[in-house]
């Protein structure tokens, strides 16, 4: 096996290399070149100030790997600990903040100028039950042809629609004519 030692450190180096740049930019026990360390135990006591020689030695007898955790310190602080039950702790953690956070969704509530009472009823309750569930609306009047000529009617409709949305929603864009669709945002009162 000792002849073949020379063949594999050098495929065996690069691979530490490319796990350690997938990590969390944390030196690890030998890549650690600093003269002196706060060492910290395992446990969270101090355990001084010693060369990086000193304390991968303890670490390799505790069998726990030694942890640069505050390089910018003087000197840098590393821990005794077990790196990859860490790595997998804060992924666990991550995973948890992913999935208590909740995706704030646009929904998009399309119109002309010549819209009838009744389609725009049904517009509103649309934009209502999207708010009461939490997500943003975008609402927008599209201009055919000759409509682009009363812009008017179209921002007055919008300032109607944001009005009958009043109670659980406020107006966070004003209408605003972009080419021939002119558009306004709202978003839900209670955004818990």
């Amino acid at each position: 096996m000792c002849e073949y030692a020379d063949v594999w450190r050098p495929l065996f180096c690069f691979i530490l290399e490319v796990l350690t740049i997938a990590k969390l930019d944390h030196q690890l026990n030998e890549e650690i070149q600093d003269k002196e360390l706060r060492i910290i135990g395992e446990d969270g006591t101090q355990l001084g100030i010693m060369s990086a020689e000193e304390a991968n030695k303890l670490a390799e007898e505790q069998g726990y790997d030694l942890v640069k955790i505050s390089p910018n310190a003087v000197p840098p602080v590393c821990k005794i600990m077990d790196y990859s039950k860490f790595c997998f702790d804060q992924k666990k953690r991550e995973k948890e903040a992913k999935k208590n956070q909740k995706v704030v969704e646009v929904k998009e509530i399309r119109m002309s100028p010549s819209i009838d009472t009744n389609d725009l009823n049904t517009k509103v309750k649309a934009a209502q039950k999207f708010l009461a569930d939490g997500n943003r609306v975008k609402v927008s009047v599209r201009f055919r042809g000759r409509e682009m000529a009363h812009t008017n009617l179209g921002e007055k409709l919008l300032m109607d629609f944001a009005e009958a949305c009043a109670e659980i929603a406020t107006m966070e864009k004003n209408p605003k004519l972009e080419g021939r669709f002119m558009g306004m945002f709202l978003a839900p009162k209670n955004s818990k």
